[in-house]
């Protein structure tokens, strides 16, 4: 393997991963291990592993080594613990990682500038008032204009949802961060999107029921399981 020079992003089913030859429980730390051991859910647990092993052959192919020699930890800065947080290398600072896990699919992201990813599984239904929540009123516009509406928004909320994990936005501010000179898809899904001094990465995936977004201040390209390979 050699050093990648962008982000690396990965999007998978938990099954795919769990079948990958490096992975497996002996590549998480003490702290990932006592987490797990508190899900009481199968599922749950098999998510939990499968996205915390992704982002470690993520980061071991940015890096060119083996995911057994990633020293991934976890940074929480308001209470100080390492069982929750930001996701970060203890011997690495250079390097940046994001995480995400949705009822059978994960997703991961690995580079030497900010990146963050989110992946959610496909819902109809979501209600007026969660979409102004989190939506501006131009945003809302467009969605509820959307042929597809649901999909327009969750596309909306996995983007900012990576903005939350670059440090662009938070929970709290995600109704007033404006997204509508995005397109909400189409042909042009998998290309880098410039949002102020980021590229967006969303992709779409009708087998996985899921959508994705990676946001990096690098243009990042999205793979799937065939990465895996």
């Amino acid at each position: 393997m050699t050093d990648a020079s962008g982000p690396v992003a990965v999007l998978a089913d938990t099954d795919e991963v769990l079948r990958h030859p490096q992975v497996g429980t002996h590549l998480l730390n003490e702290t990932e291990r006592g987490r797990l051991a508190r899900f009481h859910r199968e599922t749950t647990r098999r998510d939990f592993v499968a996205a915390h092993t992704l982002v470690r052959l993520c980061a071991g192919w940015l890096l060119g080594v083996d995911p057994s020699e990633v020293a991934f930890t976890q940074h929480c800065p308001t209470c100080r613990e390492s069982d929750h947080g930001r996701p970060l290398l203890a011997d690495r600072p250079d390097v940046y990682l994001s995480l995400s896990h949705a009822g059978g699919v994960v997703a991961a992201a690995a580079g030497h500038v900010p990146v963050g990813i989110d992946v959610e599984r496909f819902v109809r239904g979501r209600g007026t008032e969660v979409m102004r929540r989190v939506l501006t009123a131009t945003e809302l516009a467009l969605v509820t204009a959307h042929a597809d509406p649901d999909h327009a928004f969750l596309r909306q909320w996995v983007r900012k949802e990576a903005l939350i994990k670059v440090g662009r936005t938070d929970l709290d501010s995600l109704g007033a961060l404006d997204l509508s000179a995005l397109p909400l898809g189409g042909p042009g899904e998998g290309t880098p999107l410039r949002f102020e001094d980021f590229y967006v990465t969303d992709l779409s995936d009708a087998r996985r029921d899921a959508l994705v977004s990676a946001v990096s201040t690098e243009p990042t390209r999205v793979g799937t399981a065939l990465a895996l390979g």
